[in-house]
């Protein structure tokens, strides 16, 4: 299942390619004067969600199965009601009848 973002999120990042590239890989490229284009931006960031995107997505899905699991645990705790407890919050002559 390839990983789609909305456009918004998709120009969005592209744009940070972009910026890291210039920032951090200038002197590393052959023409450092020259910015990562529009192009070449897409095309990593559609290479990174399709090859690399499925296993952080899969983690993220286990780290929520494991919180909820905790969660569903903690249930009992937090919604646990005691039983019987009429008799013991009467006056104590309606409690010996």
């Amino acid at each position: 299942m390839p990983i789609e973002l909305e456009r918004p999120q998709h120009e969005q990042a592209v744009q940070s390619i972009q910026r890291y590239f210039a920032t951090h890989l200038a002197e590393h490229m052959a023409e450092p004067e020259r910015p990562l284009g529009n192009i070449a931006a897409r095309g990593l960031l559609n290479f990174v969600l399709h090859e690399i995107g499925p296993s952080i997505y899969n983690q993220a899905v286990r780290d929520v199965q494991e919180r909820l699991s905790r969660r569903v645990e903690e249930i009992d705790l937090e919604v646990h009601e005691d039983e019987f407890t009429y008799w013991p919050t009467q006056p104590k002559a309606l409690q010996q009848k």
